[in-house]
């Protein structure tokens, strides 16, 4: 009997043995299969444009296995996938279905490198030196990032770094071009980290004075599913001013103080909880739509902000060496476009948090300066980091 007992006992702790070396040795394959996973970047035919030419789409892909693809139009991020709370990942961006939608206007700027001048430019003028320029209006009585902005031009693309998944845009803006001064060379430098980052460096040179305010144009959905809205997303911004806006969405050249308004984001807070106060502002802008100004004076790259999904569990943070960001809550998507997930994009389903310097600026002396001169570089840098809690 002792014997039998003996012999079952054996047996069963071979079983267990057997099952937790199965269960090592699954988990092993799947810590080898993330370490395995191969950095990249591939290019692709995108489309044809009407005129014959030829757009690229480059997808790039770190060793997390996250992914990014970007065209050579408007150097546009169509796709960018992050990891929800279970390791899932899924494209958390907007961009339209078809190519000819992008061609054709882009009208909500999905995904694009946004210059010569992010954000509004009161009736499209400012004077350099005492010689007044007079831009192309697109927004109403004002211009809208640039006109036929960067959004709207075919940039060369050249990969840098496969290991560190980089990918280089180039574009010259002529002088004259949209009505702004001085031969502008410009570079973009999308760079997906092994720590799931998307850094993107900007730079640029002119050989005439001029004035250029950079800034990228995606929308975010955390919860990757486009027919959710962002008002459950929770938002965080380190900073204690704000800038109120006329009716045209102009800055007044007032800073605001956001404590005690719907503005205040310094703690975390849902889109959706003061987004349809009673409130001039958020009136004017039929929701958020204005440049917060940063409660730190810091130079260099900083972190000035989060925003959190609960249910995905999905976190992106934000930092950059600029003073303000443009928060955007999605207010003028219609239901015009065809999602990616199915249905159309209705209204405040994606959101913008657009890093630069204040709209208006040249024509507000009390403003950080976005004047480039001869001789001098324009470099900014932007990260978004995803991770999850």
């Amino acid at each position: 009997m002792n014997t039998i007992k003996i012999s079952c006992c054996l047996l069963l702790t071979s079983m267990m043995l057997f099952s937790c070396k199965k269960e090592e040795k699954k988990q092993d394959n799947m810590e080898t299969a993330t370490e395995k996973a191969t950095a990249s970047i591939t290019k692709s035919d995108y489309a044809t444009m009407a005129d014959g030419t030829k757009i690229d789409k480059y997808t790039l892909t770190n060793s997390k296995g996250m992914t990014m693809e970007v065209i050579t139009f408007g150097g546009i991020i169509t796709s960018l996938t992050a990891a929800d709370k279970n390791g899932k990942f899924e494209d958390v961006v907007l961009s339209y279905t078809k190519p000819e939608d992008y061609f054709n206007g882009n009208p909500f700027f999905f995904g694009a490198i946004i210059g010569r001048y992010g954000n509004r430019i009161a009736k499209g003028k400012f004077s350099l030196d005492g010689k007044p320029y007079q831009l192309t209006l697109n927004d109403g009585v004002n211009t809208l990032h640039g006109g036929k902005g960067f959004d709207k031009r075919v940039w060369t693309a050249a990969p840098i770094d496969a290991a560190n998944p980089t990918l280089k845009l180039s574009y010259t803006s002529k002088d004259g071009e949209e009505g702004y001064p001085g031969n502008l060379t410009v570079s973009v430098i999308y760079t997906l980290t092994d720590d799931n980052e998307l850094a993107i460096s900007y730079e640029a040179s002119t050989d005439k004075k001029t004035i250029v305010n950079l800034t990228q144009h995606s929308y975010f959905n955390l919860s990757a599913n486009f027919s959710n809205t962002i008002l459950d997303h929770e938002l965080t911004l380190n900073a204690d001013k704000m800038l109120p806006v006329d009716g045209t969405l102009i800055p007044t050249g007032e800073l605001k103080a956001v404590a005690g308004t719907p503005f205040d984001f310094t703690t975390a807070k849902e889109i959706g909880k003061d987004i349809n106060a009673k409130d001039d502002q958020l009136a004017k802008g039929k929701g958020y739509d204005h440049c917060w100004v940063f409660a730190d004076n810091a130079t260099g790259v900083r972190e000035v902000g989060t925003l959190y999904h609960k249910a995905s569990g999905r976190l992106m943070t934000v930092s950059t060496d600029q003073p303000g960001i443009q928060f955007y809550s999605g207010n003028f998507l219609d239901g015009t476009k065809a999602s990616k997930t199915g249905g159309n994009y209705e209204l405040r389903t994606g959101l913008c948090l657009e890093t630069q310097h204040y709209p208006d600026a040249p024509n507000e002396p009390k403003f950080p300066s976005t004047v480039l001169n001869p001789g001098e570089k324009y470099t900014t840098k932007t990260i978004y980091k995803f991770s999850v809690k």
